[in-house]
């Protein structure tokens, strides 16, 4: 298999890669994080002005014209990076939901509008009670006079305080945790009742109220096989995000241990430190390639040949992204948990990676479940 990148593909990353390393270090990043929404309103034009937003978007919707290539090669430059802009919520989970769960005319009417940043999206769906169960949905939706009126509470969503426009999940029949009866709406974030907050990575979150809201647009009454394929897309960028935040702490490490001075000799010196090291890069290498394969299968349209790969990709990133954060942590000693110091922000981003749609455990489970042994 040709693992090597086309011209356009490279010029993406390449593009990328300069945008970050010249309007993203770590205390411009914290300067985003200071701002009132928690990020930055100019880097997000320069998302919509590259491209990025619509990169698994069709040019006829006002995309890019990738596909999930594409998004790995930005997920691992916003993994190195630690980009708080709500790309993840957005330009991935929301694309994707509407690529696969909603009507044509409503793709050619939201998906040039998502692409150009000009309203930004947000992805309603977690509950109180489901742990890690994606079918787990007790929000209601019940046909009245003006439309479809949505009843529940939504927790952890992404960015659902300052999104314009909320995709809601809500159940129009069958058990809490049945696929079936499912479906996804569109509706006016400022309908709903919502409390923000920012979350331990550095990003924003919000619990969300839904008190009898009328929905905009109806995005798919049979929403399952759409949701859990824009789920195990998004779960694809994940991995790559992963990947990119496991390398750059490496890095960050390695060149620690070449600085730092015990005994009167440089720490990366002694053979021990260096055999951490190198187990460190080992895990890493073992993520990366678990990541290419989860971006080669996330587009697979069978569900379960799909989820099969997803759930072992992520059990594999798991391992590895606490074994390099946990090694990195202790390398730097009491430095790399200070906020002053990129290290721990890896620390936290990667921990919230690793629970984000089912964690290591979870996908162990899922894997079991499938009657596959991992």
């Amino acid at each position: 298999m040709d693992f090597d990148l086309s011209d356009d593909q490279r010029l993406l990353k390449d593009s990328v890669d300069r945008l970050m390393a010249e309007t993203y270090g770590f205390e411009q990043r914290r300067a985003h994080m200071a701002q009132p929404d928690g990020w930055s309103r100019g880097s997000w034009a320069q998302f919509a002005e590259l491209g990025l937003l619509g990169v698994t978007l069709p040019e006829a919707q006002g995309g890019f014209g990738g596909g999930l290539v594409e998004a790995m090669l930005v997920a691992d430059a916003f993994g190195r990076s630690l980009v708080v802009e709500p790309y993840f919520a957005h330009a991935v989970l929301c694309a994707g939901l509407l690529r696969h769960a909603a009507e044509a005319s409503v793709q050619d009417e939201m998906l040039p509008v998502l692409a150009a940043g000009e309203s930004l999206f947000a992805f309603a769906h977690h509950e109180r009670a489901a742990r890690h169960c994606l079918s787990h949905v007790e929000t209601t939706a019940r046909l009245g006079e003006a439309g479809f009126v949505l009843e529940g509470r939504k927790s952890l969503v992404l960015h659902g305080d300052c999104a314009d426009r909320l995709i809601v999940s809500a159940r129009l029949s069958g058990g809490m945790r049945e696929t079936n009866g499912i479906a996804l709406f569109l509706v006016d974030a400022a309908a709903t009742e919502r409390r923000g907050y920012a979350t331990q990575d550095g990003l924003r979150a919000a619990e969300i109220t839904l008190d009898g809201v009328i929905a905009e647009v109806v995005l798919g009454l049979d929403a399952w096989p759409g949701l859990s394929r824009a789920v195990d897309e998004a779960s694809a960028f994940l991995c790559a995000e992963a990947v990119g935040a496991m390398d750059a702490l490496l890095a960050l490490t390695v060149e620690y241990m070449k600085t730092r001075r015990q005994f009167g000799r440089a720490i990366g010196e002694f053979q021990v430190l260096q055999h951490r090291a190198v187990d460190m890069q080992v895990q890493l290498e073992l993520a990366r390639s678990m990541a290419l394969y989860a971006t080669m299968m996330a587009a697979d349209p069978d569900e379960e040949t799909r989820s099969r790969a997803i759930s072992a990709a992520r059990v594999q990133i798991g391992r590895s992204l606490r074994h390099v954060s946990e090694e990195a942590i202790q390398l730097h000693g009491g430095i790399g948990m200070t906020m002053e110091y990129r290290a721990g922000h890896y620390l936290k981003r990667l921990a919230m990676i690793e629970k984000s749609f089912g964690d290591t455990e979870a996908h162990l489970d899922r894997l079991a479940a499938m009657g596959t042994a991992w």
